[in-house]
């Protein structure tokens, strides 16, 4: 079973390039997809995450934020994919 993460970003913001790189690297090991989302081409999705990026999330549950947490990422795959 593959789970496919969100990571809200914005263009010109190195915090989300340094996340979208490092979740690239966690890919290697870990079996996840990850969707990106320009929080600059919705309102409300600016209005929500706009001050926070990068967000990483699945669904509504938020497992990080302006800087990559690879523990976290990878304790919340385990929960998910056991």
């Amino acid at each position: 079973m593959s789970i496919t993460l969100t990571l809200y970003t914005r263009l010109g913001c190195h915090l989300c390039e340094m996340m979208e790189q490092q979740l690239s690297n966690l890919q290697c090991q870990l079996s996840f997809a990850v969707a990106i989302i320009d929080v600059d081409s919705d309102e409300n999705l600016s209005l929500r995450y706009g001050g926070k990026v990068p967000v990483l999330a699945h669904g509504e549950h938020e497992i990080c934020h302006y800087f990559f947490n690879a523990d976290s990422v990878r304790s919340y795959l385990r929960t998910k994919l056991c």
